[in-house]
């Protein structure tokens, strides 16, 4: 198993001032005089479901593990005697601006310069208190005490704030970090699975929360709780803390119920997620802060659990990414009546109440109506206020169309006499200059490949898989004749053949005319490859993207009529089945980690099979269960080219499922679930966590959480398959589908699709660069799909269509861009169409019939082709396994 390790010198030279190696970054941290006195020991308290560990100076935590589990650590306590000193939070910290006599926030910190604080005599349910104001400046107008409690057998963090001077304070920011165990420097995948986690917040005032959960996806799971005054407000990256970020280290944040200072200051060009607040303390006046830490034995149990703490639940269908056709719903649950709510922008949505149903949940129908994000504020009648985040956007049948219009025009790259032979083509594009990007020194952006480099013109190739245009698939075969094939891959007869480079553009300045490259760009850096460099074909990351466009353009050519005329169906299957094999040969050690978009190499592999090509079906099938059965011998068999990744999983889960391998199946779906969360509020609602590749494919070049960035549908692919296995399971189908719609919400008004959206609050916007977007876009595309199902306490409900009621009738009317895949999970029908649409789906819930309309003939789909999991006897002639079904000019009725 190889280490993690934070040598990478890739990220160092992106984050690491001075081209230093992050380890010196450690050394130098370590060669720091410690202010902590870890040797003046520490304090164990115990609660009925937590064993706590505070250091008898700070009183700050050392360790906090649950009773069930305590050789289990939420917090860095492996890390403390390294972390312990000046400037480096601890769990216990707090931070806070004020406002000074001259109009200006002055910050306060307890980590700043650490001394020993004074411990305060505890009784009742109070465990540990002290007076913090030994390690904070002299000057400070307030006495801060901290005190730690249990109550019901969880334990409450709680701050009192005291003004000790004569005049009203205001207090413009308070942070609580947030200090839990996610370095995973150093470590192997079994040891960072077994050791460490992920945090996601729900950033939603009163009713939010921090979810803390072990990379294995296994419980018990940890969940922070405002108690008192402690609204989620704000998500602050805590930037200054030394601990250095980098592939193996996202960087800590903290919790804030109160941010105007930075509002005003830091963040003053970001529209945030909550309106921001401060608060003015008069003299001698007293306010408490307080956090809940309780356990959470499964992380799907999340919801239940806030139920039992009487927090404020909130489910929307189909999520938070509310497509403007869509009949949006929103379920409320909460011991209180909504007393009012508000919308920004004003006319964003259109909320109306529908029904209390017997479940105890209030129930209103939600539109989108003005494109962008939308903020709604609920208040209860016990004054608790919530906030939801939504993220409008246009249909997805005009986000689509949008989205392939802006590639195949802003993005259509036919410079005449390119050097690089990059013409005809989709190209990179920056979003901020309108303008195409023929250089950056990440060459491989502007070079057509890998994920940073091939998203446009993948994502333009999937989009004709889901809405084909006859217009845009012209250029594409262009593309694909001039560009791909004998440029991008090779094609010559050798040992190369079915290769994919690293890059078609490179940085060799003796080989090129005077000129070529812009002086603009810095080009001494590592990604500046040579074009030795960028012609390697040994990258297996590279290959799923062409091995997509392969196929995309065989399923055009076979199942339409006029759509594809340069090659004939075949040579694409062929050409997608020996680039699935080039990557076993051509790039071995890759290949051994799962791929994104790996998916695709299980639809080559069903397409080979349905043509009848038993041969290459069972090679392809003898290449990919080797891999499988690698996995296999691993703990957690989802490793990448990174220490730790998001992206393996989705091919890994696809395999394992396939052979049978169900222990890794489930080992690694849990994984996913662990970074994968869902919460009332777009950007986080399915977001698999990333927060690299803005390094890599991004403009804004930085470590930071990535809101739907490709993680996020090519996640869920596994996780809506796995729904589709047991639809009994509403956490997969909620997680699912807030994955999927997640990777279309970030497409601008006007088609431009970016990396993805910058998570931190002085940003809160997408990046400028079209960078690795297609692999997204792959997900959204062969995943896309009508979910129906009959939720116990929520009743009927339809994710990816409007849904209606007609006694023992259920109507749906399919909104998705593609229309071409319908669950009813119910019966456990899958139905998809090879070609055609549905326009909707009628499902008798007594007699347990089903009825389906397809929509009419096109020019190009004359014929639909409709595949069943379910046997059926149709009157249509049965072709590769589907039912071949003659369009007519008016939608047609089919009763199965």
């Amino acid at each position: 198993m190889k280490k993690i390790k934070l040598l990478a010198l890739m990220i160092c030279c992106s984050i690491v001032s001075n081209n230093l190696q992050a380890q010196e970054y450690w050394d130098k941290i370590k060669a720091k005089k410690s202010t902590l006195e870890i040797e003046k020991g520490f304090i164990n308290l115990n609660t009925k479901f937590f064993e706590l560990k505070l250091l008898k100076s700070s009183q700050t935590v050392a360790a906090l593990s649950p009773i069930a589990d305590k050789s289990f650590d939420f917090t860095p306590g492996d890390r403390l005697s390294i972390r312990d000193k000046d400037g480096l939070y601890q769990l216990g910290d707090i931070n806070l601006r004020i406002k000074a006599a001259d109009g200006t926030w002055k910050s306060y910190s307890t980590a700043a310069k650490r001394a020993a604080v004074t411990a305060l005599n505890v009784s009742g349910n109070v465990l540990a208190a002290a007076n913090l104001s030994n390690t904070l400046p002299e000057e400070i107008p307030l006495i801060i005490k901290r005190f730690y409690e249990e109550k019901e057998g969880s334990l409450i963090m709680r701050f009192e704030i005291t003004n000790k001077s004569n005049s009203a304070q205001e207090i413009g920011a308070l942070g609580v970090p947030m200090i839990f165990n996610n370095i995973l420097e150093g470590k192997t995948l079994d040891e960072t699975h077994l050791q460490n986690v992920f945090f996601d917040p729900y950033i939603g005032k009163d009713a939010g929360y921090l979810e803390v959960k072990r990379l294995s996806g296994h419980g018990p799971a940890l969940l922070l709780l405002p108690e008192a005054n402690m609204p989620f407000e704000a998500y602050r990256p805590l930037l200054d803390d030394e601990t250095p970020r980098s592939i193996v280290f996202e960087g800590f944040h903290e919790w804030m119920p109160l941010s105007k200072a930075y509002a005003n200051q830091e963040w003053k060009t970001a529209e945030q997620w909550n309106s921001p607040t401060s608060l003015v303390l008069q003299p001698g006046e007293a306010k408490n802060f307080s956090l809940k830490f309780v356990l959470v034995d499964e992380i799907k149990n999340i919801q239940s659990t806030l139920i039992q703490n009487e927090r404020p639940i909130a489910i929307g269908i189909p999520g938070y990414v509310l497509p403007q056709d869509v009949d949006g719903q929103l379920f409320l649950k909460y011991k209180k009546a909504v007393k009012s709510f508000k919308i920004e922008p004003e006319g964003a949505l259109v909320v109306a109440q529908k029904s209390k149903d017997k479940n105890g949940y209030f129930q209103y129908a939600v539109h989108g109506k003005k494109w962008g994000r939308a903020r709604l504020t609920l208040v209860y009648d016990d004054g608790l206020e919530q906030t939801i985040n939504y993220k409008v956007i246009k249909s997805e049948t005009n986000a689509v169309s949008d989205f392939g219009h802006f590639l195949t025009t802003a993005q259509w790259f036919d410079q005449k006499n390119d050097p690089f032979h990059r013409n005809p083509s989709v190209i990179s594009y920056d979003y901020e200059t309108k303008k195409q990007l023929s250089q950056d020194s990440r060459v491989w952006i502007a070079g057509l490949s890998d994920e940073g480099g091939a998203g446009g013109w993948l994502g333009a190739i999937m989009k004709q898989l889901i809405d084909p245009n006859k217009e845009e698939i012209e250029k594409l075969q262009h593309f694909v004749d001039e560009t791909l094939w004998g440029g991008i891959q090779y094609n010559t007869a050798d040992t190369l053949k079915y290769g994919v480079k690293k890059s078609v553009f490179y940085y060799e300045p003796t080989l090129m005319p005077e000129g070529t490259y812009s002086k603009d760009v810095n080009y001494k850096t590592w990604a500046a490859w040579d074009k030795k460099g960028s012609d390697d074909p040994g990258r297996s990351y590279n290959y799923p993207h062409v091995a997509a466009a392969h196929w995309t353009m065989y399923r055009l050519a076979r199942y339409h009529e006029g759509l594809v005329s340069n090659h004939t169906w075949d040579w694409y299957l062929k050409n997608a089945y020996n680039t699935s094999i080039a990557m076993t040969t051509l790039a071995p050690y890759y290949a051994q980690f799962g791929q994104m978009e790996g998916t695709i190499f299980l639809l080559i592999l069903k397409d080979l099979k349905t043509e009848g090509y038993t041969e290459m079906a069972n090679n392809l099938e003898a290449k990919m269960k080797a891999r499988a059965d690698h996995w296999r011998t691993l703990n957690y068999p989802f490793g990448s080219e990174m220490p730790w990744d998001s992206t393996g999983q989705e091919e890994v889960y696809m395999w394992s499922d396939y052979f049978g391998y169900a222990d890794k199946a489930k080992i690694t779906l849990d994984a996913i679930l662990a970074y994968m969360p869902t919460m009332p509020h777009w950007a986080y609602n399915g977001n698999a966590r990333r927060y690299w590749d803005f390094l890599y494919g991004g403009k804004l070049s930085r470590v930071e959480r990535q809101i739907h960035h490709y993680g996020s549908t090519l996640n869920a692919i596994p996780v809506l398959e796995q729904f589709r296995k047991t639809p009994d399971d509403f956490h997969l189908l909620k997680v699912g589908y807030g994955g999927l719609l997640g990777g279309i919400s970030n497409i601008t008004e006007d088609g431009f699709g970016p990396a993805a959206f910058h998570s931190y609050p002085e940003t809160l916007r997408i990046d400028y660069l079209s960078g690795d977007y297609g692999s997204g876009f792959f997900g959204y595309a062969v995943n896309t799909a009508t979910f129906i199902t009959n939720e116990k306490e929520l009743g009927w409900l339809a994710f990816g269509g409007n849904l209606k009621e007609k006694g023992d009738v259920v109507e749906v009317e399919i909104t998705t861009a593609a229309k071409s895949k319908i669950f009813i999970a119910p019966k456990k029908m899958w139905l998809t169409l090879d070609a055609g649409t549905f326009k909707k789906v009628s499902y008798n819930t007594k007699t347990g019939t089903v009825k389906i309309t397809l929509d009419s003939k096109t020019d190009y789909t004359p014929n639909a082709y409709l595949r069943i999991n379910k046997d059926e006897n149709l009157p249509y002639e049965k072709i590769r396994g589907a039912y071949k079904i003659p369009l007519k000019s008016k939608a047609i009725q089919i009763n199965l």
